[in-house]
């Protein structure tokens, strides 16, 4: 498996393969994943690409009182706030769905989230409209693709994420699916170039004031899904609204079972942390109520 981080220092992009830590030094290199992508080189194997980068780019050795300055980004994060579209699907999961209807559905529910700026990596805020009515978290795979110069969508990876979301307000009213995931989305800094993963699991711990409220299990990954991923995807992009020269997808293909589902729901300031045991991933958000329209 190769994975790489992408993240700004002292104003430029960086990338970096080893795990950012304030404790040991870091090395970067002053490229991009988009650069590294282009250049045609095989990036399945880690020590080949490592080879690669030490041969080809400029690397920088920060120190650990340096590690600070090191922002971390959102995989593959456009520049441009436009040109990230944050979007996913609902009840994907053999656990969550209806078997009665199950067979005259080839795809599930989508929905939209956000565009550059609802797109969260671990440490970050996640904030949420002012009363949500039972806001719970998601742990989920996220797919990353990207649109060609023709505007066609194609896979270039993948990492993992929160879509947090106001549950109660779908519940309340279905037809609301859309108002329920306008919330912040959490993802790890960590882009995984190989195809989707078919098994993930881990651990949800949430916080309150620094004390454990709830903690739970998950499953999910391409197995675990009562649809098929191709068919999805196929399905999605084949509406040309959504496919624009140059823009980035971030696409979250649903949870199996939240905290909601054991009766517990996330309240303001609370801390969630999601562990991907199955991939060494950890995201760590704190919540936020307050988003006002102005």
């Amino acid at each position: 498996m190769t994975r790489f981080f992408e993240a700004i220092y002292q104003g430029d992009r960086v990338i970096g393969m080893d795990e950012p830590s304030e404790f040991k030094t870091l090395k970067l290199y002053k490229t991009t994943i988009q650069q590294l992508l282009d250049s045609g080189e095989c990036l399945a194997d880690s020590d080949k690409v490592r080879h690669y980068l030490d041969n080809t780019t400029q690397a920088i050795t920060i120190s650990k009182i340096c590690i600070q300055d090191v922002i971390l980004m959102p995989p593959l994060f456009p520049a441009s706030p436009g040109d990230a579209f944050v979007s996913g699907f609902m009840q994907t999961h053999n656990i969550k769905m209806d078997k009665s209807n199950s067979d005259n559905l080839k795809v599930p529910n989508w929905f939209f989230k956000g565009f550059t700026s609802s797109l969260k990596v671990s440490g970050s805020r996640l904030i949420v409209p002012k009363n949500p009515v039972a806001l719970c978290e998601e742990a989920e795979v996220v797919l990353i693709y990207q649109a060609d110069d023709f505007g066609k969508p194609q896979y270039r990876g993948y990492s993992f994420g929160n879509d947090l979301t106001d549950i109660g307000c779908f519940k309340r009213n279905p037809g609301h699916l859309a108002y329920a995931k306008l919330c912040d989305a959490a993802i790890s800094y960590w882009f995984h170039t190989s195809p989707p993963p078919q098994k993930v699991n881990g651990e949800v711990t949430i916080k309150r004031d620094g004390k454990l409220v709830w903690q739970g299990i998950f499953n999910t990954g391409l197995l675990a899904l009562g649809y098929d991923l191709s068919d999805m995807m196929n399905h999605l992009f084949s509406f040309p609204a959504l496919c624009s020269p140059g823009r980035t997808y971030y696409v979250y293909i649903g949870a199996d079972r939240s905290s909601y589902h054991s009766g517990f729901n996330v309240e303001d300031n609370d801390q969630v942390i999601i562990n991907f045991l199955s991939h060494n991933v950890v995201i760590d958000n704190q919540i936020q109520f307050g988003y006002t329209a102005v």
